[in-house]
């Protein structure tokens, strides 16, 4: 997510193959001593488990696994669980903040699961996340969590210690019932801005203000999540370190310095590299990559750059478009149908009330265009694969 200030207390085969298996990836494949042809085993198994619940699923199933929604952290309201129940939602986000703990977190964890889709007498796992970077970015605290310091902090230490400590923070995750961590962020911010750069820099947000130092430690928090079994996402592609305003709270976010060859995007094209399962998008404007659209509804950002250049096969999340300003000038159902075309994989809302008008809109142009029910498609099985890597699906 862009900032800790939106949330209120209370946030064809062969086609297929490529989304195959990125939750164990090469930085987890090092540390436990797989073989190249196990890993790739490994990602064709769970390619063919994510065909074969597709293959079982309604269209409205399918249109649901796009989505991740935002939930209490604390108590989720029965309305919300109850949007997310009816349009299938297949992810969720605990949002606000809560101090009440690992096994608390838990007892709303186990409750948001109980209703998630079955198919074949199956159940498809949720999958389940949060805003856990550290510093002012920490959703989940009380026991049982450790006080995680902010990012620029953690870039201070070695990747060695960086590591281990984010195994432990992974693992406490891991116990309170978590699947993904939305973190590490990955923009580099320059010292000359620092804390004039509202969504990173004003909250230290940032590992360091040099892509070498952003690079190496992202690097290492996300390789103690791997180690522990908990998926994580890079963000804010292609970086929010170069912004004044905060897309949060704010219209027209430009980044006019950012190029498709910036040293800036090499935190990101490591992470890619190493086989990060998830990147968010911004959805700021860059207007030397691309000048007509916001980055999380551009062709250019999310398959020219992302997809083609970097070779990113995983899933596209993307920053929140629920309640975000810098989407307020769109529908809830055109920000999820504009992100889907443009090449994303899984609308995040924070809002839960967003979801309705957003599938509505996802159902109203697949009746209409092909193309965009071959990208759904796509999509759909990007997600099922990351489930069946997280050991969400039950396919044997």
């Amino acid at each position: 997510m862009a900032t800790p200030v939106r949330r209120p207390a209370g946030r064809g085969p062969a086609a297929r193959r490529t989304a195959v298996g990125l939750a164990t990836t090469l930085l987890a494949v090092g540390a436990c001593g797989a073989t190249a042809a196990g890993e790739e085993a490994h990602r064709e198994t769970n390619a063919a488990c994510a065909d074969r619940v597709y293959t079982g699923m309604t269209q409205a199933q399918r249109v649901g696994q796009l989505f991740m929604g935002g939930i209490a952290a604390t108590h989720p309201s029965s309305t919300d669980l109850r949007t997310l129940r009816t349009y299938h939602v297949g992810s969720v986000m605990l949002t606000g903040r809560s101090s009440a703990g690992t096994a608390a977190t838990k007892k709303v964890v186990d409750g948001a699961r109980a209703q998630a889709d079955t198919v074949a007498g199956k159940r498809v796992g949720l999958l389940v996340s949060t805003d856990q970077e550290g510093g002012q970015v920490q959703v989940l605290s009380g026991p049982g969590f450790s006080v995680m310091p902010n990012a620029l902090t953690q870039g201070s230490w070695s990747t060695a210690t960086l590591r281990s400590r984010a195994e432990t923070w992974a693992k406490q995750l891991k116990a309170a019932g978590l699947d993904l961590n939305l973190a590490p962020v990955a923009d580099v911010v320059p010292a000359s801005l620092g804390t004039r750069n509202a969504p990173i820099g004003r909250y230290y947000r940032e590992y360091g203000h040099t892509p070498s130092v952003v690079t190496s430690h992202s690097g290492a928090f996300a390789a103690g999540f791997y180690k522990a079994g908990v998926l994580t996402t890079v963000k804010h592609f292609p970086g929010l370190g170069q912004v004044i305003g905060n897309t949060d709270t704010t219209a027209n976010v430009v980044d006019s310095v950012t190029t498709p060859t910036s040293a800036s995007l090499t935190p990101f094209r490591s992470a890619i590299t190493a086989g990060s399962p998830f990147v968010m998008i911004s959805s700021a404007k860059y207007t030397k990559i691309d000048s007509k659209h916001l980055a999380a509804f551009s062709p250019t950002v999310i398959n020219s750059l992302l997809r083609t250049k970097f070779g990113f096969k995983g899933v596209v999340i993307s920053d929140d478009l629920g309640q975000a300003v810098a989407v307020r000038s769109y529908t809830p159902a055109q920000r999820a149908v504009n992100f889907l075309s443009a090449g994303g994989d899984m609308v995040l809302t924070v809002k839960a009330s967003a979801v309705p008008a957003m599938v509505q809109g996802v159902q109203a142009k697949m009746a209409t265009d092909a193309s965009f029910r071959t990208k759904v498609a796509a999509s759909v099985h990007r997600v099922l694969t990351a489930k069946a890597s997280a050991r969400k699906l039950t396919c044997t």
